[in-house]
């Protein structure tokens, strides 16, 4: 495998140090290949909302896998999982599975040039889509400029359609609108950032991107995939009440297990094959077990109390972090909304790219190797989130901040 890991963040390359190798798992913890126990908050970098192998995930899983792995035809399951969707999205009248949510973002985008018969599209730097071509760009000598691809074998003709906006600047994306508005299918968006750290929107942004969407005829999608059931049981879209025209979802909607979905007014995905003239398809979409993992969890978080609890538990966790470091003088930026937040080492405010790129990156590693020294397992990366689970007791919490205040005493 390159570089022995079959996804590049695993590898330990911005922090240093070998990868730890997971065994097993349950609740809010994780043991290693050598024994040794963890507090976690990767959480499988998000969709572990109810932390590891919850027993009720397990049985709706070993149920559906009795009753067959794979069909490559409809099954009830799916139209459960679209009307759970439907009902927690209102922005959302129509949905369609599929298996990760880089397929999610690709195929909204798909649906948005296909409905608006336009090209480009609108991004913005620092946050992730997926890895699609025609969505891993960087900006160019200016913040907000024509896309150039960021990787090898994404040819210069798809990064063109993208263009590159900062995070939290209106400005830049009037600027965009103003001058090629009649061009620009869709402004894409992670409505809380959650690839270069936990950055939220800043007052007005959202509101406005809905603003010039609707004035221009662009399609406003939220990329909810980090978000989605994970900010408020509607996602962001409920926490900040701006409805998008598409939205893309995954991790909690999979309950663990890999699986995406698109969606979003009716008028638009009408024109999805078989209905209309966009193609999208996908052997294994909506795969039994999945839909059964999915549903599971879904169901479990309209229990009453749930949302108000992870408040609570990631409330006292920010706080316990942010006092530690000061108690230890390090100077940190504690972004959070909801369940995830981010540990940025830099003077504040953290609003888009170049400020979550200013942050130490040395000082996070040190961080990092301190506080799983002390059996706390964090994102091996500064531009990742942490995420609170409800399995995290109030005792998990403890133990992390203790651990923190003598990690951050190391630094």
């Amino acid at each position: 495998m390159p570089g022995g890991v079959n996804s590049p963040v695993r590898a330990f390359g911005a922090v240093g140090g070998t990868p730890v190798f997971i065994e097993r798992a349950k609740g809010s913890r994780y043991w290693d290949v050598d024994g040794n126990e963890y507090i976690d908050y990767v959480c499988s970098w998000g969709p572990l909302i109810h932390g590891h192998a919850p027993d009720f995930v397990l049985e709706a899983v070993a149920q559906a896998a009795a009753l067959g792995t794979s069909f490559g035809a409809p099954t009830a399951r799916e139209i459960e999982m679209a009307e759970l969707i439907v009902e927690a999205y209102p922005s959302v009248e129509m949905v369609r599975m599929v298996n990760s949510g880089t397929e999610a973002v690709m195929s909204a985008i798909r649906v948005a040039r296909g409905y608006t018969g336009r090209d480009k599209v609108i991004k913005f730097a620092g946050c992730w889509h997926g890895h699609a071509d025609g969505l891993l760009v960087r900006a160019g000598s200016t913040g907000m400029t024509f896309g150039i691809p960021d990787s090898a074998g994404v040819p210069a003709g798809y990064a063109e359609n993208t263009l590159l906006a900062r995070f939290n600047a209106l400005e830049d994306v009037n600027e965009l609108t103003t001058s090629l508005g009649d061009q620009i299918a869709a402004i894409v968006v992670e409505p809380v950032a959650g690839n270069m750290g936990v950055i939220p929107p800043v007052d007005g942004f959202l509101e406005g991107l809905r603003r010039i969407a609707t004035e221009q005829g662009i399609v406003l999608i939220f990329d909810e995939v980090i978000t989605g059931f994970r900010v408020a049981y509607g996602g962001a879209q409920e926490r900040y009440g701006v409805e998008p025209d598409m939205t893309t979802l995954g991790k909690i909607v999979g309950g663990g297990l890999p699986v995406g979905a698109y969606g979003g007014r009716r008028d638009i995905m009408e024109r999805v094959a078989p209905l209309g003239d966009v193609v999208q398809a996908g052997t294994l979409s909506g795969n039994p077990i999945a839909m059964a993992a999915g549903i599971a969890t879904t169901r479990e978080l309209q229990r009453d109390g749930t949302y108000e609890r992870l408040e609570e538990r990631s409330d006292a966790l920010a706080h316990g972090l942010s006092e530690a470091a000061a108690d230890a003088d390090v100077t940190i930026t504690l972004n959070r909304v909801g369940s995830m937040m981010s540990v940025f080492f830099c003077p504040g405010p953290v609003t888009d790219a170049d400020g979550a790129a200013a942050s130490d990156g040395d000082q996070y590693a040190k961080f990092f190797h301190a506080m799983l020294d002390r059996n706390i397992a964090l994102a091996p990366s500064k531009a990742e989130a942490a995420f609170v689970s409800i399995a995290h007791t109030d005792n998990d919490i403890e133990l992390t901040i203790k651990a923190a205040r003598e990690s951050f005493r190391m630094l």
